[in-house]
This record gives structure tokens, C-alpha cells and sequence, in this order.
């Protein structure tokens, strides 16, 4: 995975999100790789099994919506350049 100027993994996270963070990014690039070891680590950092399961659902959202953007060829809005 490429890292970027925005890239969660050199921001200044508590452990919990940088936890969440790592299972989105799991779950979005090589969703067959995730399993239940990857929702006990989330256990293990607080998540409850309701905050995994809100979790799965936006990272899920997301990835589907993206999917359809790029499908029909929606660019990036005016105001996302980078500065």
C-alpha cells in the first residue's frame, strides 16, 4: 500500500483508532485477509462488538460508493486539490 501525505499511519493517533484505522485499511485493500484474529484486536484495543459491527458497515459504505464513482467516472471536486 502506497503512503501519502495524509497517511493515518504517521498521525498522531491513540492506539484504539490507529487500530480501526488498520482494519479499514485491511478490510478495504484485502478484505479475503480479514478474520476473527482482526476483530479481537479491535476487541483488545476497547471496540465493542457494536462499534465493529457500525465500523464494518461505514468501511463497507465506503468502499462501495467509491466503487461506483470510479465506475461512471466522478472525479475528485474542485475544492480536494491539494494546495
Amino acid at each position: 500500500m502506497e503512503q501519502c501525505a495524509h497517511d493515518y499511519r504517521t498521525a498522531d493517533l491513540p492506539a484504539p483508532v490507529l487500530a480501526l484505522c488498520d482494519y479499514a485499511a485491511k478490510l478495504t485493500h484485502v478484505p479475503t485477509a480479514v478474520g476473527a484474529a482482526d476483530v479481537e484486536e479491535l476487541r483488545r484495543h476497547g471496540w465493542d462488538d457494536g462499534a465493529i459491527h457500525d465500523a464494518i458497515q461505514v468501511i463497507a459504505y465506503f468502499n462501495y460508493i467509491n466503487r461506483i464513482a470510479e465506475a461512471v467516472g466522478v472525479g475528485p471536486e474542485p475544492e480536494w486539490e491539494e494546495r
